[in-house]
């Protein structure tokens, strides 16, 4: 008998396999972080996807925030933490692709995590206070080149993709705005609403400007936005934009397989439900399942993107 539990033993540990992963899996809450503040776009989308994914997996998933450092203080959480499922990242291609070529990142975006589920595109809107007198792209590129330097935009944080897609709206515009950066898109959003900033480009600014708090000029990452009517894309200005955001889940590297597989499974069964669905797109979000190939590839090509975004804008990155 221990011949034969040694033997099966050793199977299970060539399948990537521990002892501990032998009992069912979960058997304890699961932490799902969210590396931002609480409000923002991939705040809302853990919450939409932990009630989901616990009633798939029969187990509590608990959304913890980790905010500060565009995202990377959460990422490096989950990084280090223990491989063994229990602690996810809801990341963003700003967290793993961007931030970290900007910010000292504890961790190796292409290294450090396994690929869980491509969560979607999300639909950024550019959008201004209403007492800003622009109300079209044009008429913003030219209030901005008339007044230099004096117009703000806020953004979720160093090196996020609302960051990132304004300076390089300002490459192609020739003009000149001031990053103030925050801690989430709620706060930035927030401070846009009540004037203290004067732009803004993230998700979180479809629901302001469809509330009428904000005046959509142009929206990128998503074919269409038949829901925020007389706002068009910024193709349509800029044909050559290749750039947009995308929100995903990883475990740390070393998950073994067999739990990962799970979390596979759960993750793709959740994003393919209506309900899901329709709660990510009223968010702004195009659900996308990709393979996770796919997915290592989009967070390889938003990197390569972002790269010659801050080589041209000359961003520095700060100092260790």
């Amino acid at each position: 008998m221990k011949r034969l539990f040694s033997g099966l033993i050793g199977i299970a540990l060539s399948l990537g396999l521990t002892p501990g992963a032998l009992a069912a899996y979960p058997d304890k809450p699961i932490v799902y972080v969210v590396p931002y503040a609480p409000g923002g776009t991939n705040d809302s989308i853990a919450r939409v996807i932990a009630e989901h994914l616990a009633a798939e997996l029969g187990q509590s998933v608990v959304v913890e925030n980790k905010p500060g450092a565009g995202g990377t203080l959460g990422a490096a959480y989950v990084a280090h933490a223990k491989a063994d499922g229990y602690t996810l990242l809801n990341a963003s291609v700003g967290n793993l692709a961007i931030a970290p070529q900007l910010i000292p990142a504890k961790f190796d975006p292409f290294a450090d995590f396994t690929p869980l589920a491509n969560i979607g595109e999300s639909r950024s809107v550019i959008a201004v206070n209403p007492k800003l007198p622009v109300t079209s792209l044009s008429e913003l590129v030219a209030y901005a080149k008339a007044n230099p330097g004096k117009l703000t935009y806020g953004s979720s944080g160093v090196g996020t993709p609302g960051h990132i897609s304004l300076e390089y709206l300002k490459l192609l515009a020739g003009i000149d705005l001031v990053h103030v950066p925050y801690k989430g898109s709620a706060p930035a959003l927030s401070d846009v609403i009540s004037g203290h900033v004067d732009l803004i480009s993230d998700p979180l600014a479809n629901a302001a400007v469809k509330s009428g708090h904000l005046r959509g000029l142009a929206y990128f990452g998503a074919p269409d936005a038949t829901d925020l009517p007389g706002v068009p894309s910024l193709l349509d200005t800029y044909p050559q934009w290749n750039f947009s955001g995308a929100f995903l889940a990883v475990a740390p590297r070393g998950t073994p397989d067999a739990v990962v597989t799970r979390l596979r499974a759960a993750f793709d069964k959740v994003l393919a439900s209506a309900p899901v669905i329709a709660q990510l797109q009223a968010m702004g979000v195009s659900p996308q399942r990709l393979p996770p190939e796919e997915t290592s590839r989009l967070i390889r090509k938003t990197h390569d993107v972002s790269a010659e975004i801050i080589e041209k804008a000359n961003l520095k990155a700060q100092a260790q």
